[in-house]
């Protein structure tokens, strides 16, 4: 099993994206007490996208649009520092759209963090564009806010793997983990019957890959164990049918589900998969999505 033998990697400044919806600013709350566990500052950004509105706008339009949007970064700094009160906040007010601000104010090591947009009714439980932009293509960490704001605490962190080749962001969630004194939890959905007919053709042999995947997840949990002592690991791989379906209840029973992002070649558009999608729709906590790589390149 090949990884980088060093620890967990030195997680980066926390930088929120807020609009005037309710999840904003439940968002920005978050994101301020994970900013407040790094020793980190938070920067809390509203991209305005005046750049672009400049062409059809007028003046006094474009002037009017600004000082709310002060008036939005204003209170929102107000609310983080009266809950953190020693915790150090920047604001910025962004001419680009949204997406491309978070991009830029989050630079190369940063964590953008985002509400999910309820809309009303079975709305509620769908992603904004924009948290779904972010999370699409970053090269940072994305963390989309979801679940009750005053949800009790589980002290679980949960990630969700596939393989060893998740070893390089669980560095990441390993350093979530120790950070909130909780216990890291590898869960693995093996959907048996999605090999059938491809590696292999009988039902007889599906317990075998169900077995395989089981070692190989308790050798991920054994590895982190020796990276991150005095880290609390568990493991469990859970057969099934519907990935998303086991990924979203485990959500109930954690404080952060984590998981890693695949860049698909030779494809355009978004490069969530279905998975990702039913995360950020439905979870019942806030989820972290990691790219490739990140973990190597924050080293």
């Amino acid at each position: 099993m090949t990884s980088d033998s060093s620890g967990p990697p030195e997680l980066g400044a926390v930088v929120v994206g807020v609009d005037a919806s309710p999840q904003a600013r439940a968002a920005a709350l978050w994101a301020a007490a994970e900013a407040d566990r790094r020793g980190r500052a938070l920067h809390i950004v509203h991209a305005a996208d005046t750049d672009r509105r400049a062409i059809l706008s007028s003046g006094d339009t474009l002037q009017a649009l600004r000082e709310t949007a002060r008036d939005l970064l204003t209170g929102t700094a107000d609310a983080v520092t009266e809950r953190f009160p020693g915790l150090t906040v920047t604001k910025e007010l962004s001419r680009q759209e949204p997406v491309a601000g978070l991009y830029a104010a989050a630079g190369r090591r940063g964590t953008v963090v985002v509400g999910s947009r309820g809309l009303g009714g079975f709305g509620a439980l769908l992603l904004g564009s924009v948290g779904l932009g972010v999370a699409a293509r970053t090269k940072v960490p994305v963390v989309i806010v979801r679940g009750e704001a005053e949800r009790a605490g589980t002290g679980v962190i949960t990630a969700a793997v596939r393989g060893a080749s998740d070893l390089d962001w669980l560095a990441v969630a390993a350093a979530e983990a120790q950070l909130r004194k909780a216990s890291l939890h590898l869960l693995s959905v093996c959907n048996v019957l999605a090999h059938v007919g491809s590696v292999t053709t009988m039902l007889d042999n599906v317990g075998s890959i169900a077995e395989q995947r089981v070692h190989e997840v308790a050798a991920m949990a054994e590895h982190v164990r020796d990276r991150c002592p005095g880290l609390t690991v568990t493991h469990h791989v859970e057969t099934g049918t519907s990935v998303p379906g086991v990924l979203v209840r485990a959500t109930a029973g954690a404080d952060l589900l984590i998981m890693g992002s695949r860049h698909r070649m030779f494809r355009a558009g978004p490069s969530l998969g279905r998975v990702s999608h039913a995360l950020l729709h439905h979870g019942q906590c806030p989820v972290e999505i990691i790219p490739p790589d990140y973990a190597r390149t924050t080293r």
